[in-house]
């Protein structure tokens, strides 16, 4: 397959997680839908989760496979072990510091006579710590989703690169229905905001998100190598979580427990019916 064919493959991945992006500007949806909506965010970012875990521990388990058939050491265990744990660390403590950093950036340091309200002070200061906490989670929950797709971009770069032009093409088809469903979560806590978001925000949020799919198509056409999986993987999953996290916390807020499940079944059941796409085909 060409160079070009192989760009274009991943840019098809990464661009169709714009089509969810829309959902962000809707207009006072009902309570309810505004729910399910986070709800079916927490169910699509579970399933990454599990996905991204899955992947990421595969060099650690064929490590593991190799030193019990004795045709392996325990260096490469301990290798990817190191790297699979450091990068859940990171992922996850990282933004767990950033958003704290962000608070402390908005809060006001003095209250005293003619001093700014804590709302006039941010929009001073601009910048993310001035933006929503909607806004902010939609940003991380991006974040999260664009390093998960950078693996994904090396995955189909590395089959490209190998001459396996069938699994490459369904790996994008089921990469692209993936990405479409991961455009859902990200715009899912905007909903219902009183400022809608613009088209550029949206666009913005789409880059970060789906670009990395590119990006990693580009990487992975040149060399492969597990330990990056294993960090950009790991790196995911810990940003993910901490999404997860927050985003459960608002739908236990919301009440009405039982849409809140049925949202979260439903972004699992889209998760796992595109992953099975792609398995089907070999990938």
């Amino acid at each position: 397959m060409s160079e070009s064919h192989t760009l274009l493959l991943g840019l098809i991945a990464g661009g169709t997680i714009l089509l969810g992006l829309p959902l962000g500007r809707l207009r006072s949806p009902r309570p309810g839908l505004r729910q399910f909506l986070n709800a079916l965010a927490v169910g699509i970012l579970t399933f990454l989760l599990w996905d991204v875990l899955e992947h990421a521990f595969e060099p650690i388990d064929t490590a593991l496979g190799n030193y019990h058939a004795n045709s392996g050491g325990l260096g490469p265990v301990a290798g990817y072990g190191t790297l699979f744990f450091v990068g859940l660390v990171v992922g996850l403590m990282s933004l767990v510091y950033y958003e704290r950093w962000l608070e402390g950036r908005a809060r006001p340091r003095s209250l005293g006579p003619g001093a700014m309200t804590s709302g006039e002070l941010a929009v001073t200061r601009g910048g993310i710590a001035s933006w929503s906490a909607a806004r902010r989670l939609a940003l991380l929950i991006a974040v999260g989703i664009g390093l998960h797709n950078f693996a994904e971009g090396l995955a189909i770069g590395g089959s490209a690169a190998s001459g396996e032009v069938a699994l490459a093409t369904v790996l994008v088809i089921g990469f692209a229905l993936h990405n479409a469903t991961e455009g859902f979560g990200i715009v899912a806590p905007l909903a219902g905001e009183a400022e809608r978001p613009s088209w550029t925000f949206l666009l913005v949020m789409g880059i970060i998100g789906g670009g990395p799919t590119f990006i990693g198509t580009v990487v992975g056409r040149q060399f492969s190598s597990d330990a990056v999986s294993v960090i950009f993987l790991t790196l995911a999953a810990g940003s993910i979580l901490y999404v997860v996290v927050q985003l459960l916390g608002v739908a236990h807020k919301a009440g009405r427990g039982e849409l809140m499940y049925w949202g979260i079944m439903a972004g699992l059941a889209a998760g796992f019916i595109t992953d099975m796409i792609v398995t089907a085909g070999g990938g």
